[in-house]
């Protein structure tokens, strides 16, 4: 009887010692996983203020080069003949033409800048015509084509377009009205769901460098907009707020977390919902053919860049110090 409870009192022994040796290692596996999280939080409360000046930074780079743009051209973007009036005319032909050489002889006849595509087959990649946009008069401007072709231009070869400056100019009007009233709806909507002027303000500010950095950038990529590029910028304003409204959400009405946790997981969730509309336009700009969803793409490409830095080096800044300010944890 003794034998058999020293057996038993031996086996709760080594029982206590094996779960005493899980218990410390899992503590130790915790402690280790904790470090670099401490680390990561320690830095960021260090550290997010001048991550806000990056936001800044590139909020102040767009504007200066909209600004450059206005006082050389008289506009903050550079207009298509959608946007100023002008003549489009497609000739239907698989020549081979030096479209370089094209573009520079008409600009040295009309005097003025002159857009000249290849249109191709969108399945074979194949010439199947030449696109020609000018600010200039129909008649002058197929003159000038005929003179260089060495063929007459007619309705079975060719296609022209006539787009009045006046017709234009209400285009462009509507279509900044449109884009206004978005964000002011869109600001009134961020007021009506936190009821607080610094996060709204947040949200809206990372929303104007989102749009102002995607017309920054097609400025310097020599992108002319049209009505198609401005109606990107109405899609762009959908895109960029929903990252910022999560964001808002989970700092300052789920407190069940710490600050910085609730920020890193909006990041994590954030990031991916961004960075996987991101890569689908930057596949979808390299595929397209066509130069109008070609220019969709990329405003909403270079928004979707510029929503990286404005919403999780910016916003997110910005809501951080606020909930510091007012004691929110």
């Amino acid at each position: 009887m003794n034998n058999k409870n020293n057996t038993v009192q031996e086996e709760q022994k080594e029982e206590k010692i094996e779960k005493g040796m899980q218990e410390d290692t899992q503590q130790k596996e915790k402690k280790l996983e904790e470090k670099p999280q401490k680390f990561s939080s320690e830095w960021y409360d260090k550290n997010y203020k001048l991550l806000l000046l990056v936001s800044i930074a590139s909020l102040i780079f767009s504007l200066a080069v909209l600004g450059i743009t206005y006082a050389r051209t008289g506009n903050i973007i550079k207009k298509d003949v959608t946007l100023t009036g002008g003549t489009i005319i497609t000739i239907h032909t698989s020549e081979p033409y030096d479209l370089e050489e094209l573009a520079k002889f008409l600009q040295k006849r009309l005097g003025e800048s002159v857009i000249v595509r290849r249109l191709q087959d969108i399945t074979t990649g194949k010439q199947i015509g030449i696109f020609i946009e000018s600010k200039s008069e129909a008649s002058n401007l197929k003159k000038i084509l005929e003179e260089y072709l060495k063929f007459s231009l007619t309705e079975e070869n060719s296609s022209v377009e006539i787009i009045s400056p006046a017709l234009s100019r209400s285009f462009y009007k509507e279509l900044t009205v449109a884009v206004f009233v978005a964000f002011l709806f869109m600001s009134v909507v961020v007021f009506f769901l936190f009821k607080k002027i610094v996060p709204c303000f947040a949200v809206i500010l990372a929303a104007a460098t989102d749009i102002l950095g995607a017309l920054a950038l097609a400025n310097i990529f020599g992108f002319s907009i049209s009505t198609a590029g401005i109606s990107a910028l109405l899609m762009l304003i959908g895109y960029s707020v929903d990252t910022d409204i999560m964001l808002t959400t989970k700092i300052l009405k789920r407190r069940e977390d710490p600050l910085n946790k609730r920020i890193k997981s909006a990041f994590k969730t954030g990031v991916t919902m961004t960075l996987t509309s991101f890569f689908a336009v930057v596949v979808s700009y390299f595929i397209v053919t066509s130069d109008i969803l070609k220019q969709i793409f990329f405003i909403l490409a270079a928004g979707l860049f510029f929503d990286l830095i404005a919403t999780w080096l910016g916003n997110a800044s910005i809501l951080k110090w606020y909930c510091e300010k007012k004691n929110i944890n």
